[in-house]
């Protein structure tokens, strides 16, 4: 009899320990499933901040978004009917390394041009988006015309989400046709001419034997869908030009 309170004792202090050891292995798998949590969430954030860009980016790629998203309504465009005209002036080379290299401007006849003299060379293929302080002589863009190209231009009232629209705009149809960019957006230059009162848009195009321009009050991607779809590169002086 006399051993069984130190038996006891020994029991309760084996109970103890293994009660402090079971807390203590509580406690570690607490902080592993803080600690995975933490880098879970980490993870994720970070997979996130990579992945919504991604996504932004090509939710918002021009080639996926519809005409209709660009501007507003052709019905609301306030565009004016297609004006046309005879045209001439193919293979009309003037200013730098012609033999008429004193005709630095021309004077064309509309607001904007869609046929006339030219520059020998011109605007580069590959580009299709010019601002105010980039614009090329109108002259180039001419030649452009000259090769199917259709020409969108603005005034200095395209700003803001109009500006970022019509950049979208280029990108969307001139990455058309394998790659092919037959369609280039411009600042207008008003030595050449103010647009008429109220209209802020305009676009031209050089048939094989008419040139044809609209202008718009405002920037309407369905109006240029249905222009550039109306006059394909196929009609134009020089179709086969790059």
């Amino acid at each position: 009899m006399p051993n069984k309170p130190k038996v006891a004792t020994q029991k309760n202090r084996r109970a103890k320990l293994e009660e402090v050891r079971r807390q203590q292995r509580a406690a570690e798998r607490r902080k592993t499933l803080v600690f995975v949590s933490i880098a879970s969430v980490i993870a994720l954030a970070i997979v996130a901040a990579a992945a919504i860009p991604l996504y932004n980016e090509w939710r918002n790629d021009p080639s996926r978004r519809s005409f209709s998203s660009f501007g507003v309504a052709l019905a609301s465009a306030q565009c004016d009917a297609e004006q046309t005209a005879a045209a001439s002036g193919t293979n009309d080379h003037v200013g730098p390394g012609t033999e008429r290299a004193d005709v630095t401007k021309v004077d064309y006849k509309t607001v904007p041009p869609s046929f006339g003299q030219h520059f020998a060379a011109p605007a580069p293929f590959t580009r299709k988006f010019y601002t105010v302080d980039d614009r090329l002589p109108m002259e180039q863009l001419v030649h452009n015309l000259e090769h199917g190209y259709n020409v969108v231009w603005y005034d200095e009232t395209i700003q803001g989400e109009q500006l970022d629209d019509l950049r979208a705009l280029s990108e969307k149809i001139g990455n058309d046709e394998g790659g092919s960019p037959h369609f280039i957006v411009s600042a207008w230059d008003t030595a050449y001419g103010a647009f008429p009162e109220g209209k802020h848009i305009g676009m031209s195009h050089w048939g094989a034997s008419q040139g044809i321009r609209q202008m718009c009050g405002q920037l309407s991607g369905e109006a240029i869908e249905r222009f550039v779809k109306a006059h394909p590169k196929s009609d134009s002086p020089e179709p086969n030009a790059a």
